[in-house]
């Protein structure tokens, strides 16, 4: 408890950084939102004032810096110019489309990367080593738009397997009522299968476009961990004892593999989130991610700063619980000798 506690407090000076850099950053863009917000290349001086006014962009940059803070503390993100609606509504609204495709996207990362690594590792030199390397290789050359456009070129428009890339679902199926805000979770609650299978059918390519951009650093760090621990000294012991060989993979390889490989889990998830971005732009996928991309084009500040926010959050947030795995996993850790 008192390692999760210090972890803990070790998150509010990052999460202030993160709150006054989104805040330059976002006064730092070039173009004025009033001017854009006029709607009228001709719009004259006054028009311009008085919508920079409504903004509060006439205000010194440390007054809005104030005001700004002053409505985080009260869990105000501010409201969006282009919806018309407060931030943390659209945030909600839109966060479990991302949720959905990152965690689908991560499982299917997770599943073929650990037992790729892992064969690659056993047979050093082998065809799946060498498949390995080449997926790795693919996975941190290819961008995830270009390999989303690819596989929308490959299985939509030459093959016709893969539905239209036009958001969550068929546009002529019925969403169903809203419970959790994961669309394959709300239509089995509803009984929906046909809705279901549509919504499957929706996720399978932006999920398997980022599943790439994260297979690559796991597989690579899974085949370089167990290669370094098949190689040590404990497991030549271990095999010259005459134990079986799936015991020594499993209980002495892969358990002592598995400390680089949390932490690598980690940092891929985290990265994830800022990969949907660009996935959920060429997937027409209504997630946070395309919705602050929305927001920056339309120099719309409040809701860039609050993706930024939320988002740092979820990082920081996802490296606690990986330290906390970390600490579970390995038994010399603060975790283990307090408590």
């Amino acid at each position: 408890m008192e390692f999760a506690f210090r972890r803990l407090l070790g998150m509010v000076p990052t999460l202030a950084g993160v709150v006054i850099t989104t805040f330059l950053l976002t006064r730092l863009l070039p173009g004025d939102p009033a001017v854009f917000f006029a709607s009228n290349p001709a719009a004259d001086a006054a028009t311009i004032e008085a919508i920079r006014a409504n903004l509060g962009l006439d205000q010194p940059l440390w007054r809005q810096f104030v005001i700004y803070v002053r409505h985080l503390l009260e869990g105000d993100l501010g409201q969006s110019i282009t919806t018309g609606q407060p931030v943390m509504q659209d945030m909600l609204q839109r966060l479990p489309a991302s949720a959905e495709l990152t965690v689908m996207a991560f499982a299917l990362a997770v599943g073929a990367a650990l037992p790729l690594g892992i064969a690659a590792a056993l047979r050093q030199g082998s065809l799946i080593d060498h498949l390995c390397r080449i997926v790795a290789t693919a996975g941190v050359s290819l961008p995830t738009f270009v390999s989303g456009l690819l596989l929308i070129y490959l299985f939509y428009y030459l093959m016709g397997l893969a539905p239209e890339p036009i958001g969550r679902i068929d546009p002529f199926a019925v969403a169903p009522a809203t419970v959790t805000g994961f669309l394959l979770v709300d239509t089995l609650l509803a009984g929906d299968i046909e809705g279901f299978r549509s919504a499957f059918a929706q996720l399978v390519l932006p999920s398997v476009t980022m599943a790439l951009f994260a297979l690559a650093p796991l597989a690579r760090m899974t085949r370089a961990s167990m290669l370094a621990v098949l190689n040590s000294e404990f497991i030549r012991t271990a095999r010259a004892n005459g134990l079986r060989w799936h015991t020594v993979v499993v209980s002495y390889a892969l358990r002592n593999a598995m400390l680089p490989i949390v932490t690598t889990l980690g940092l891929v998830f985290s990265y994830m989130l800022g990969a949907n971005v660009l996935v959920e732009r060429v997937f027409a996928w209504p997630g946070v991610g395309s919705y602050a991309l929305d927001s920056l084009l339309s120099l719309d500040y409040a809701p860039v700063q609050g993706f930024m926010l939320i988002m740092a959050a979820i990082f920081v947030l996802v490296n606690l619980l990986v330290d906390l795995i970390y600490a579970l996993v390995d038994p010399r850790s603060d975790l283990m000798r307090h408590g």
